[in-house]
């Protein structure tokens, strides 16, 4: 399978057949004329592309990427993505902006890119856009178009990078809206999320450790990133408070029989050592276990 490498915007361009206007940043508008080929495209650089048709099939990992008509998917610098055609609509039809980190460099944005947690979203975690919201990212995308075009002057780089982070917001505020109009799928991954993880408690814990925010988002097929976000925007509480809660409920249940030791309690929850479920315990009830168990 064809490898390709995108570590220069130069490289980017070369490869969609557009003409570079500035070293660390494009916009483009494909209208594929050839026939899409198989391969693994492998990022040195960021990319946001609104997706027009369903001209290809996209893999992050194993899994395949969410994606229809009007949607965004975003990509990081060390991110690798498989491309495979769709028989059913040979050429893909996309609109893309991408830039390189070093554009960044010494800037506000730069300092603040872990803010975008859509950069990290990986399978069925497309942002699926509504007309007005494919008005305004086409918009902002115009606006970097129509400064490239003009020449670099003094204030290229500070318009370009402001227009990049308002981009940015504008994807937060859209996944925003994303979560709660898909309430009902969201709904059923916390409805999983609470079944997993009473049944982690009481069944594997002993055995396999902690559990932990990962396994849970592994268990229901979502990035770590897209399943914190999600339950948090549901719950209003972090995923890793939720567990917490839980295992303090399992914790006092335990600690209500006499048959079992502060020790026992603690492995049979998948606490390592004693010390450490003493130290969780006190935190959050402001005793220890046995002053807890005694009172």
């Amino acid at each position: 399978m064809q490898e390709i490498f995108f570590n220069t915007i130069q490289e980017f361009n070369d490869y969609q057949g557009v003409e570079t206007l500035h070293p660390l940043i494009s916009v483009m508008r494909v209208e594929n004329v050839d026939h899409i080929q198989e391969c693994v495209m492998h990022y040195g650089l960021y990319a946001i592309y609104l997706k027009e048709n369903k001209g290809c099939k996209l893999s992050y990992g194993r899994t395949p990427y969410d994606f229809d008509e009007m949607t965004v998917t975003s990509f990081a610098p060390g991110q690798s993505v498989k491309v495979e055609p769709n028989p059913d609509v040979p050429f893909a039809k996309f609109t893309a902006l991408a830039f390189h980190p070093d554009l960044l460099n010494r800037t506000s944005l730069g300092k603040q890119m872990s803010r975008y947690g859509f950069f990290d979203y990986s399978s069925n975690e497309a942002l699926h856009l509504s007309a007005s919201e494919v008005e305004i990212f086409r918009g902002v995308l115009a606006m970097i178009d129509q400064e490239l075009h003009r020449g670099i002057d003094k204030h290229t780089r500070e318009l370009i990078v402001s227009n990049i982070e308002l981009l940015l917001n504008y994807c937060l505020r859209f996944y925003d809206r994303q979560f709660i109009t898909r309430e009902e799928i969201n709904h059923s991954v916390v409805k999983k999320f609470l079944s997993l993880l009473d049944e982690y408690i009481t069944t594997k814990a002993e055995s396999e450790g902690l559990p932990t925010v990962a396994w849970f988002a592994d268990k229901c097929c979502l990035s770590n990133g897209y399943f914190g976000t999600l339950i948090k925007t549901e719950t209003g509480r972090t995923a890793k408070d939720i567990i917490n809660d839980h295992l303090l409920v399992k914790s006092k249940e335990l600690l209500q029989s006499d048959l079992l030791t502060v020790a026992q309690v603690s492995q049979r929850l998948g606490f390592e050592y004693p010390q450490h479920f003493v130290r969780f315990f006190k935190a959050l009830t402001g005793r220890t276990p046995s002053q807890w168990r005694a009172a």
